[in-house]
């Protein structure tokens, strides 16, 4: 009897963790599909960029200390942290990752929901570069040939967005300058920043609340130094830090920083497959929301790039590079 009892614990205690698991990829995949409508619908023009990411950072520290709080790792940080190791491990991310917020928000208001999404997966291609660069973790065949899918869903999407205006030359030449470039610089940066979050976990040993906590941080003081020498430091001395704000303006904030929250939950315990499912899912709720939400159907171009971002994201989480054993 006594024997019988025990893999019932073990199975027991197994089955908790991945069901907080599915619990975190069902959250972040309903993020990352709805953020970009509800940044739209809920972010006024006149809304400063800069108050926006800096808003979205608080939120996100204010998270990441109330949950290190609940699981009782914020005593052993208070013990064990340097401010020299939270540089090394954050300082440079957390720039990174300032920098690429302010395009994003950019991106939102010159983009229509389901071509941002489809372009923001180009950061995968950038993760996959810097990841070999800085960490010397290669890609198999197939994964080489889901990148080259994904490069040419992007060039679709930029011949789209660049010729369905074409009587209208000021604006495509916005959604270009003001929608695709800002969406593609912001993919670099990610997969930049994404490669030196991994270092630092590998290396530091980092838990991914005081990663977010030490980079919201890091990135905030950064903004607040460029703000005050740019058009956007200049605009909240006239108008005000929440000049443009209502309080429904809360609603994409709160949901960009669960999201970066959920992020380094779904990574850390699931790992890049789980990921690579929770983005592609998103794909789908974007393009399901925006037809409900917008009535606006998805356009030629973004209907053919649509499975192609898909099957290349499924290519490359299916078949990872794998080490071929020597014969001895």
């Amino acid at each position: 009897m006594a024997v019988a009892t025990k893999p019932q614990k073990s199975t027991r205690s197994s089955e908790k963790p991945d069901a907080w698991v599915w619990l975190y990829s069902v959250l972040l995949t309903l993020q990352y599909g709805a953020q970009p409508l509800i940044s739209k619908r809920f972010t006024r023009r006149e809304v400063i960029v800069t108050s926006f990411v800096l808003m979205c950072e608080v939120v996100k520290v204010v998270c990441a200390l109330n949950l290190m709080a609940k699981d009782g790792s914020l005593k052993k940080v208070y013990k064990d942290w340097t401010l020299v190791g939270a540089l090394t491990a954050s300082g440079l991310p957390a720039v990174i990752y300032a920098l690429q917020n302010i395009l994003l928000q950019i991106s939102y208001k010159n983009l229509d929901s389901l071509t941002f999404s489809i372009l923001n997966q180009t950061k995968i291609l950038f993760t996959a570069f810097f990841t070999y660069l800085i960490l010397r973790h290669k890609q198999s065949i197939q994964q080489i040939g889901a990148l080259f899918l994904l490069i040419v869903a992007a060039v679709l999407l930029s011949i789209g967005e660049g010729s369905s205006k074409g009587s209208n030359s000021g604006n495509a030449d916005q959604k270009i300058f003001y929608g695709i470039i800002p969406i593609l610089v912001a993919s670099v940066l990610s997969g930049l920043a994404s490669a030196l979050c991994q270092w630092a976990s590998q290396v530091k040993k980092h838990s991914s609340y005081l990663m977010t906590l030490e980079m919201s941080f890091v990135g905030s003081m950064c903004l607040l130094l460029v703000t005050s020498k740019s058009p956007d430091g200049e605009a909240i001395r006239q108008h005000g830090f929440f000049y443009g704000w209502t309080p429904l303006t809360l609603v994409p904030v709160i949901l960009n920083a669960l999201g970066g929250i959920l992020v380094g939950l779904v990574t850390s315990h699931a790992g890049g497959v789980r990921k690579g499912f929770v983005i592609v899912s998103a794909l789908l709720v974007t393009a399901l929301l925006q037809f409900i939400f917008e009535g606006k159907p998805p356009s030629l171009y973004c209907l053919v790039a649509l499975p192609l971002v898909v099957c290349s994201i499924s290519i490359h989480q299916k078949y990872p590079y794998q080490v071929k054993k020597k014969q001895s």
